[in-house]
């Protein structure tokens, strides 16, 4: 991941999340975090208590995230020449040392700015972690309305909106080796239709979270566990459809190498002493298992996220 990756990435949280946004070019991003993103990041959950129960106004943190550091430095930081230092003047020199008897330590920039924490955030870094985490844990569901094209020049014509189940799904042949596949389905909540590559459908829709004007929701026709069981279905017939040499190849592998094991074990057992013997057979059972682990051929498919989609039409 390189830095212009990280700094779309660290803008589109910051966006999702409602930060404000103080600052911003290329290479960095200041920002005043929203009460989300704070309990995300700050780890701060004595202060967070404390705002829940007296029910108080929360004071978010200000940060700056640095994503490229070499660019940001080189504007933060240019080369300046040095000036002589002018001699001081005696008479200011006696007076700030008048000052200071007459009033202690008085500090020489009152309206500095307070310290922002600064995060440099690179593929890797432990804030760009929890940046991830944070994406993975509440971006596992949306809810978003597709945005109208044209508004209707008629506010007292609504257009019928259906909602769809979209869910991405993860499909992994392994044995010894492993190989991933990622499948987007929608269904529609009105008439249970299956669409395949809906992630790629949606790429051609704006979207919002927030309802536009002049439409309507459809009434839906299958419930969320009936969508999700037509989802299940249409994966399953499309893995059975696949060749499955490989599995085959890692089956035979798995033989030849428990014969191999079973060769090297059955004639040190033979041959232990009786006290040596279970801890022998023990070890042999769990290398056993272990080779099993590693070779025997097998395909799961697991959700990785999902959301309700409402698009244009009826269907």
């Amino acid at each position: 991941m390189n830095t212009k990756q990280v700094h779309k990435f660290v803008g589109r949280y910051l966006e999702a999340t409602e930060c404000a946004i103080l600052e911003k070019s290329p290479a960095h991003y200041t920002v005043k975090l929203s009460p989300h993103a704070d309990r995300e990041l700050t780890n701060r959950p004595y202060y967070w208590s404390f705002v829940d129960r007296v029910n108080a106004e929360p004071e978010t943190m200000t940060f700056l995230f640095v994503t490229d550091k070499q660019k940001y430095e080189a504007v933060a930081d240019p080369p300046k020449q040095t000036a002589p230092t002018p001699a001081p003047n005696a008479q200011a020199v006696a007076a700030d040392a008048a000052l200071g008897r007459s009033l202690g330590f008085v500090h020489g920039s009152l309206n500095a700015p307070a310290r922002v924490p600064r995060e440099d955030l690179y593929f890797g870094a432990r804030k760009l972690e929890q940046l991830f985490d944070a994406a993975r844990t509440k971006g596992s569901y949306v809810h978003l309305f597709q945005e109208p094209e044209l508004k209707n020049s008629n506010p007292y014509v609504s257009t019928p909106y259906t909602a769809w189940l979209a869910v991405n799904m993860r499909a992994e042949f392994s044995c010894d080796r492993k190989r991933e596949e990622i499948h987007s389905f929608g269904v529609s909540l009105a008439t249970g239709a299956c669409v395949e590559r809906f992630h790629d459908l949606l790429l051609g829709y704006r979207l919002t979270p927030r309802l536009p004007a002049n439409i309507h929701i459809t009434k839906n026709g299958i419930t969320f566990n009936k969508a999700l069981a037509i989802i299940e279905q249409t994966l399953e017939r499309k893995l059975r459809g696949y060749s499955y040499e490989w599995a085959e190849a890692a089956a035979a592998r798995l033989d030849d190498e428990l014969d191999r094991l079973q060769g090297y074990y059955e004639p040190l057992i033979a041959n232990a002493l009786e006290e040596n013997k279970p801890a022998i057979e023990e070890q042999f059972t769990q290398r056993q298992a272990e080779i099993r682990w590693q070779y025997e051929p097998r395909v799961t498919a697991s959700a990785i996220n999902c959301g309700i989609f409402h698009l244009q039409g009826i269907e």
